[in-house]
């Protein structure tokens, strides 16, 4: 009924029977985010079994905790299964699990492969020999997707110098991989000496992404200091350096002023728990005068004991000089910061201003446009309503004799009287837009004639970059039909030419008509003459049709 998206389940004594249980029932509801299952010594392998196959399936889990909690060497296989092939897990605690030996060789080789996961911490697990060293220096050199690597208190250096600087040596070898990636890396307390500080400090100029350093409760000295001051400033990520009991005195105090005077980016240096004196305590305010990055240097409060008493009051003005300038640094770091911000306000306020002047412009760009087309518009209806009025004094009949013959004898035999009587097209100006008149009511007296015109345009119509070709003739009924095709500007040439032919021949079809005017009522040729004269024109508007669509589908 509730699904938890942490599951918090320390030191609860679970068995392999309960912690499988739990370990489906997560997996099948797929909300947990954490999940703690430390300080539970008795998970035995069907447990780890089960949670290794709640790694794989779920794509909910993104930090496990599993710290004192046994992972032998027959359960360690199902974890690096599941680490190999997980996709969601990012946090994995797996401090004191004793993964030493054959289970870190499994794990590590596991995660060459792992793209998803960020923080991995194996503390406290007594990695010792140059067998486990050479796994986490394999790992860092074809993982690049940890973030966090954390080896305290374990046993990469012991007092073997030999392999101690082996063992060290395949961990920065690693490190030199780390061009990006590693972040944080921690070696506290791993019985480092001024041996292996070489190999560290020819590995620091070539990590970008590294940093955090963590050297703590580490007998580095003052001469481990010397070899890794070269190294720490070649360097250009280090933010974050700890050197918490590392047996330095004033001499590695002078060395780590260096440092912090060549340093731009240094934030934090922790020196607590070493035998610093008014010599160190000099060096470190002086570089400060140059520095304007170190926001925290951690020292000692108490001062140390001198031989020379002022010596104690000359040390408690120079803590109080130094903790001095890391306040100035740190008022000049949030005064740079506000700076910062209110150039990038202002920057976007430009950029918001811009934005809104170019669509001013561009609103008003399109408003002249709209009242150019307006006016045009009513410019066009003037001339349309000119033209159709125009149109309609042109296509009005002449008067003619109420006679109407349906013979076909008076046609046949008035036809070679009205060879000169053609009625010429009439021809109307280009305009934009066309209109077709279906009809218009019979006038009585007009003269049976073929008309071309181009017509006009319809009032409030949108303007067209054609034009059009009407033509018209009267048939039965007297009404006066119209055929009318829109002509784009590419086709004007080519459709002018047929229209003019169709005119030429329309007007040898009106002598018989023409002549049908004064013919008797009961001519008997009249009435063919009439059909064949209609017949024809209905062809050739036709043929005009269709080659005006062809032309317009091309």
């Amino acid at each position: 009924r509730v699904q938890f998206k942490v599951v918090d389940l320390e030191q609860t004594n679970l068995d392999e029977d309960g912690a499988s249980a739990l370990f489906d029932m997560i997996e099948y509801y797929e909300s947990a985010t954490h999940l703690n299952i430390s300080s539970n010594k008795h998970i035995g392998t069907r447990g780890w079994q089960a949670a290794a196959h709640m790694m794989r399936k779920t794509s909910s889990l993104q930090y496990l905790d599993a710290r004192n909690t046994p992972l032998l060497d027959h359960s360690a296989p199902f974890v690096a299964r599941a680490l190999r092939i997980s996709g969601s897990l990012s946090v994995l605690h797996l401090e004191n699990t004793g993964i030493s030996g054959r289970p870190l060789m499994l794990l590590a080789t596991a995660l060459k492969m792992n793209m998803n996961l960020r923080e991995l911490y194996l503390a406290e697990n007594k990695l010792n020999g140059l067998h486990d060293s050479a796994q986490l220096g394999n790992l860092l050199k074809f993982n690049y997707n940890i973030q966090i690597l954390d080896l305290r208190n374990n046993h990469i250096l012991d007092s073997d110098l030999t392999s101690s600087s082996l063992r060290l040596a395949y961990i920065c070898e690693g490190l030199k991989e780390q061009r990006k990636g590693l972040v944080t890396l921690v070696l506290w307390n791993n019985q480092l000496t001024h041996n292996g500080m070489g190999y560290l400090a020819a590995a620091l100029p070539f990590t970008q992404s590294l940093e955090t350093l963590n050297l703590g409760h580490n007998a580095v000295g003052n001469e481990g200091v010397h070899k890794l001051k070269d190294g720490l400033i070649a360097n250009r990520s280090i933010l974050r350096l700890g050197l918490a009991s590392t047996k330095l005195s004033c001499e590695g105090a002078v060395a780590i002023a260096e440092f912090i005077a060549e340093s731009p980016r240094i934030l934090r240096l922790d020196m607590r728990e070493n035998e610093i004196k008014t010599g160190g305590l000099m060096a470190l305010t002086l570089a400060f005068k140059v520095n304007t990055s170190l926001l925290r240097l951690d020292l000692d409060r108490e001062p140390k004991k001198e031989t020379v008493k002022s010596f104690i009051e000359t040390q408690r003005a120079l803590l109080a000089d130094i903790q001095n300038g890391c306040k100035r640094n740190f008022i000049l770091a949030k005064e740079k910061e506000e700076t910062e911000q209110k150039m990038r306000q202002s920057v976007s306020m430009a950029e918001i201003a811009t934005e809104d002047q170019t669509q001013e412009d561009e609103d008003a760009s399109a408003e002249k446009p709209e009242e150019e087309n307006t006016t045009g518009q009513g410019d066009t209806t003037d001339e349309g309503s000119a033209s159709e009025s125009q149109e309609v004094k042109d296509q009005k009949p002449t008067l003619q004799d109420d006679s109407d013959s349906d013979t076909e004898d008076e046609d046949a035999a008035e036809e070679p009287k009205a060879s000169g009587n053609t009625t010429p097209p009439i021809a109307i100006p280009a305009i934009n837009a066309c209109k077709a008149v279906a009809s218009t009511p019979p006038v009585s007296g007009s003269p049976a004639g073929i008309r071309v015109t181009e017509a006009s345009a319809v009032p409030g119509a949108p303007a067209s970059p054609g034009r059009c070709i009407s033509v018209s003739s009267p048939g039965r009924g007297h009404k006066i039909f119209m055929v009318t095709r829109v002509e784009s500007p590419p086709e004007q040439q080519q459709m002018t030419v047929l229209a003019k032919g169709v005119s030429e021949r329309a007007a040898e079809s009106q002598t018989p008509t023409q002549t049908n005017i004064k013919a008797p009522l009961d001519a008997p040729s009249n009435q063919t003459c009439k059909k064949r004269t209609q017949t024809q024109i209905l062809t050739e508007g036709g043929v005009l049709a269709d080659q005006s669509q062809r032309l317009r589908s091309a």
